[in-house]
């Protein structure tokens, strides 16, 4: 796979060279690319923004960078790879669509991910309508929340995306039931010694009877997700519940504390 990201802060990115995606980017699983926008300026500022038409707080990102930026991300990795076809470039920010462990897998799949990190008011509407002219763009968020520019969101995006390409990660059973995949949290994990400090790790786990783990590991994941993520079982639906699970969520709200007014 390979990856671009766009930035006025290259050394942002620097983690990625770090833990599980510094190993994948040096076994060549993946190609990353950071660019420096202010590399595409032409004047001895350096200049990336400006005032924004009709006026307003902040600066918006000029288009002429972003123009040359993109052009050079478009013909750099046409130049690597003449059968490439073009990359699909995600803009983060809080008015895009919610990133979500889905879409991480969806992008998986694709051989080629573009980043562009705004910063200030945003980038000028117009690079995005350029853009569209030749490639894919997607605006995506993070949350409910705004940041001060596109690099957080894009570290966050590329280590969950980057993780599910196949080898990235050494043991590929262990994204099978981590939080999100199935419409559920994770389950509680414990590992050696069997009691800490009072607190003993649940017998069942000791027990060595695999199908009783599996049932515990199930339960624990649908009180834990009732818990905090109660919108999510509302998305599953009756349909993605079978009946041992609604028992099992019939007695966790039994068993749950009335709530004050």
């Amino acid at each position: 796979m390979r990856l671009d990201v766009i930035t006025i802060f290259p050394d942002y990115l620097a983690p990625l060279d770090l833990s599980l995606i510094g190993k994948a980017r040096r076994d060549r699983l993946i190609d990353l690319h950071v660019h420096d926008l202010r590399d595409f300026t032409h004047d001895r500022h350096r200049t990336v923004d400006d005032t924004p038409y009709g006026g307003g707080a902040g600066m918006v990102m000029r288009p002429e960078p972003w123009g040359e930026a993109l052009d050079h991300v478009l013909a750099a990795g046409a130049a690597d790879d003449a059968s490439a076809a073009v990359p699909h470039l995600l803009v983060p920010g809080p008015s895009g669509v919610p990133f979500t462990q889905a879409m991480a897998r969806r992008l998986a799949l694709e051989p080629w991910l573009a980043f562009a990190c705004g910063r200030y008011e945003g980038i000028d509407e117009r690079v995005y309508d350029e853009a569209r002219r030749h490639l894919p763009v997607t605006s995506v968020s993070l949350g409910d929340y705004v940041l001060n520019g596109g690099e957080v969101a894009v570290l966050a995006m590329v280590e969950a995306i980057a993780r599910l390409v196949p080898g990235v990660v050494g043991n590929a059973e262990s994204l099978v039931e981590e939080s999100h995949e199935d419409g559920l949290l994770e389950y509680p994990v414990y590992t050696k010694p069997a009691e800490w400090r009072g607190h003993p790790v649940p017998e069942v786990l000791l027990s060595g009877h695999h199908g009783k783990v599996a049932r515990w590991r199930r339960d624990e994941r649908l009180r834990r997700t009732a818990e905090r993520r109660p919108d999510m079982l509302a998305a599953l639906g009756e349909d993605g519940l079978d009946a041992a699970d609604h028992e099992v969520l019939r007695r966790f709200r039994a068993e749950r504390p009335a709530v004050a007014d």
